[in-house]
């Protein structure tokens, strides 16, 4: 299984978060404001994917590359502080009600998603399908809420929290788009390193995410990500320092074909974020 496979499942293969931040901690520590413990302790709460209930001492050590007793250690310390919960039947962990107060309270101070969730709930019931937005998390991309029609598909709603790979998505395609072109070229090159039996197929879709990016506003994966799934993105720049978010729309090939991606949904969506962009500004 590949990476990007592993980002799609909602999963982690043994050993990737480990090359997403552990090499970067080493590379870290030659900096004297960087505390490597902390960065730690915030790499074992990074373990978690929304399927995992519960991780072992041994499940986060394979896929931190941190030593099984310097997890021990993190976990105990961190379940002290609430942010993990030791089940003692099972002898494992699970997320605890300190990462969601931080979560929660990202969420709720963020004003673009107050403003656009009544948009995207309008072109969600129009569409027929699920309008959701994201940001970019390391090497995938990130749900942070979605709207859906009472009819759309259920298996393409997504938590937030939600990762998703960036190559084949309308919402990874979206956030290359409206990256400055240096950035936009070093994580192309990452995408390569990490899947170079993949890149040629990969390459080929950004490059045309990119050029109808230049021609209509946003993009599109036609099969990319799943082979029954259609979708369009669109970046919204950072407004008053704010992050780069993506807005998607997705549905079933049947439901959503391409021409409809082109003719509509597209300019929707396209109109949808550039509404949000002129609220966002009076803010």
């Amino acid at each position: 299984m590949n990476d990007n496979t592993a980002l799609e499942n909602g999963g982690s293969k043994a050993g990737l978060i480990a090359m997403d931040g552990l090499d970067s901690l080493e590379e870290s520590g030659k900096d004297r404001q960087f505390v490597t413990a902390l960065a730690r302790g915030l790499e074992v709460l990074r373990c978690f994917r929304p399927r995992d209930r519960h991780l072992g001492n041994q499940d986060i050590a394979l896929r931190t590359g941190l030593p099984k007793p310097t997890v021990s250690r993190l976990t105990y310390t961190l379940t002290r502080m609430g942010y993990l919960y030791h089940d003692e039947k099972l002898g494992k962990y699970q997320l605890g009600t300190g990462v969601l107060s931080l979560g929660f309270s990202l969420l709720t101070n963020m004003d673009v998603l107050k403003i656009a969730r009544p948009l995207m709930q309008e072109l969600a019931d129009y569409s027929h399908t699920v309008v959701s937005v994201g940001t970019r998390d390391r090497h995938g991309m990130i749900y942070l809420d979605g709207r859906y029609s009472a009819d759309a598909t259920v298996s393409l709603r997504r938590e937030p929290g939600t990762r998703v790979p960036i190559a084949t998505t309308a919402m990874g395609r979206a956030l290359l788009c409206g990256l400055p072109q240096d950035e936009r070229e070093k994580l192309m090159d990452n995408i390569r390193q990490r899947d170079p039996d993949e890149w040629s197929k990969h390459k080929a879709g950004i490059e045309q995410a990119l050029r109808d990016y230049n021609d209509r506003g946003f993009c599109m994966s036609i099969g990319g990500w799943r082979s029954d799934v259609n979708a369009v993105g669109v970046p919204m720049l950072p407004i008053a320092g704010s992050r780069l978010l993506t807005f998607n729309c997705n549905a079933p090939s049947f439901v959503l074909r391409q021409h409809m991606l082109e003719d509509d949904i597209g300019p929707r969506l396209v109109n949808l974020v550039r509404t949000i962009e002129a609220e966002a500004a009076t803010y």
